[in-house]
């Protein structure tokens, strides 16, 4: 049975890890390396790196963020943010990444993620889709740029698109429930995770340790992410872990 994955994600702006509440209101949390080899000791079982600063500002990929991860960590490394180009892929990659997420440029470009797939394997290519419900139109859509620009595409149309076009993962978060720590959009997620058959990743709304457990019940998602309650270790990723295990949900122990 395959086992599912639990993920601390670091939010990066202008080299320090940040958090906020559905997309606003940042707030620094630390040094990136440090908070990556914390999180390798305590047994996560991915680390997602977002650089929220480069697709609006246009900042330099991390790469010596990257490349001292990388000497630091033994489980994989997703590096997402200001990735325009097949090179900018390859150079991440060959930095210490394990995989890269695409949100704006795929959306701008989705021959990007074609391209991308059939030349380093679809394992490396996971799409970041930050979804927000719109309630005129009775549906959500995709947001660009870190969640500031709203777009035209409907996320459930989206991920079929990605799919296609060979994206091997889905990083999905949930715009409306981000920060807010009262679990994650269920509703969203089963709806998109019976649309495709590539794993997804659930973001967006985990408060507890039982969010964690209950993600798993509800959804058939492969992993579930979260930033602040491991930064500022409200829970831990063994409490999380122990109490999903306890659950049945298959999972790897630290």
């Amino acid at each position: 049975m395959i086992k599912k994955r639990i993920i601390p994600c670091l939010d990066v702006k202008d080299g320090s890890v940040v958090k906020g509440i559905q997309f606003k209101g940042l707030r620094k949390i630390g040094n990136p390396v440090d908070l990556a080899k914390r999180y390798n000791a305590l047994g996560a079982d991915e680390l997602v790196f977002l650089d929220i600063s480069a697709t609006e500002t246009g900042h330099a990929l991390m790469l010596d963020v990257i490349r001292q991860t990388a000497k630091e960590l033994f489980i994989p490394m997703t590096i997402g943010g200001g990735i325009q180009s097949v090179e900018d892929i390859s150079t991440l990659l060959g930095a210490g990444a394990d995989k890269v997420s695409l949100n704006s440029s795929a959306l701008r470009n989705p021959q990007l993620i074609k391209e991308a797939s059939e030349k380093f394997g679809s394992q490396c290519i996971c799409i970041a889709l930050d979804a927000k419900w719109d309630e005129e139109q009775q549906d959500w859509f995709c947001y660009t740029h870190g969640g500031k620009q709203a777009t035209d595409t409907r996320a459930l149309d989206w991920v079929k698109q990605v799919e296609t076009l060979g994206a091997g993962e889905l990083l999905v978060t949930s715009m409306d429930f981000d920060g807010m720590q009262q679990g994650f959009d269920h509703k969203l997620l089963r709806l998109i995770q019976e649309s495709v058959n590539i794993p997804v990743i659930a973001s967006g709304g985990a408060g507890t340790a039982a969010h964690f457990s209950e993600l798993f019940s509800e959804t058939d998602v492969s992993a579930g992410l979260a930033a602040s309650i491991f930064h500022d270790e409200d829970v831990s990723i063994q409490e999380v872990k122990d109490l999903c295990i306890k659950k049945g949900v298959p999972m790897r122990n630290v």
